[in-house]
């Protein structure tokens, strides 16, 4: 079997999960004998702020993003084989839906936000979703969604469950060395006690109820703050509302010191107001440490039974959550140790082949 997939969100500026699951994906399911892979991009001339696995050659396509997702989508035009010749499946990983011709089309939705929340997003991101969904509606064989959260929402908005597979993402962070906690405890001067939230500033994702809870706990700890600035959020103004003490230390591209961050965190706190799966807290359980989440959410799906779930606009709530997981050493314990276990069974290797199992459905 040949696939062609998209591996342009490599190269956006705020990657986010997207770029991680498909970069994981992709890593796996090149290990297989049975499959050939080529990854599809824009024209660069820079490195993708993700890498590409070494075993995965990637064509250029001779367009800047902006104008190859605009040709693709309106014009439905230039074909992918034009580039990397027959394929059996066109994979479009997340965002951009290219003409397939021929091939089976299988698409992965994220998540559709945008379309109940399109004030949360710039008018032309939204408008790119919206036809980007459109395109997976009406062309996709199949599509594959990272939670059952997700898949309910492309349901509810007209694709039939048999066209659906839920494919949750994995994890492969290395598990953090005490020497390298000590080194990212030193660069970014952190405290030995803090919280933790990593991922893009936007609004989805309440930073603003994170820090009112915070600033309710009894316990006065630092909130460290870890991610790229995204759009819709002054997050300088809104730290500056509240009584908390906040580290901000931006994104951190390094996996090792990433994973370091995670497990120096006593706590991490995602109160996301929505999500397609939520993969910060999937890196913080692989390295021990509790997580708290949002009820109702993918990112309760994703956690099971291993952590803390409240009501993300509870701030009481969460403020009680978080102040009881930094205080009780008993609970922190049993919390860390249902929290590695949880993550050691999501893997790549599982997603790979689920999405293998998509392929070869598509195909027949």
């Amino acid at each position: 079997m040949r696939v062609a997939a998209i591996v342009e969100q490599c190269w956006h500026k705020i990657p986010g999960g997207t770029a991680t699951a498909t970069v994981g994906t992709l890593q796996a399911l090149a290990t297989r004998e049975d499959i050939e892979l080529v990854g599809l991009s824009a024209s660069h001339r820079r490195l993708p702020y993700v890498a590409v696995p070494a075993s995965l050659p990637v064509i250029s396509v001779p367009l800047p993003r902006r104008v190859l997702y605009d040709a693709w989508h309106h014009l439905r035009f230039p074909s992918i084989s034009s580039f990397v010749g027959e394929v059996d499946v066109v994979h479009s990983t997340g965002g951009v839906v290219p003409p397939s011709k021929g091939a089976a089309l299988v698409v992965t939705i994220h998540d559709l936000f945008f379309l109940r929340r399109p004030e949360w997003f710039t008018k032309r991101g939204a408008r790119f979703a919206v036809k980007a969904f459109q395109l997976a509606k009406a062309e996709s064989v199949l599509v594959t969604v990272p939670s059952q959260s997700t898949a309910e929402d492309c349901i509810a908005e007209g694709i039939s469950s048999n066209r659906i597979h839920v494919v949750p993402w994995g994890v492969d962070m290395p598990l953090a060395a005490p020497d390298d906690i000590q080194v990212v405890r030193k660069r970014y001067q952190l405290p030995e006690t803090f919280i933790l939230w990593v991922g893009t500033v936007e609004p989805r994702k309440n930073l603003g109820g994170l820090l009112s809870a915070v600033s309710k706990t009894e316990n006065k700890v630092p909130l460290v703050l870890a991610g790229p600035s995204g759009w819709g959020l002054q997050l300088g103004k809104l730290v500056d509302t509240y009584p908390v003490d906040v580290i901000r230390i931006g994104y951190v591209a390094d996996r090792r010191d990433l994973a370091a961050l995670y497990a120096a965190a006593r706590v991490f706190v995602y109160p996301s107001l929505m999500e397609g799966f939520g993969l910060p807290v999937l890196e913080a359980m692989s390295q021990g440490t509790p997580v708290i989440t949002s009820s109702g959410t993918a990112t309760e799906e994703v956690c099971a039974d291993a952590a803390s779930v409240v009501d993300p606009t509870d701030s009481e709530a969460l403020a009680a959550a978080i102040d009881f997981i930094i205080t009780d050493s008993v609970e922190h314990a049993r919390r860390a140790a249902t929290a590695k276990a949880r993550a050691s069974e999501l893997t790549w290797e599982a997603t790979a082949e689920q999405v293998y199992s998509a392929y070869l459905q598509a195909c027949q």
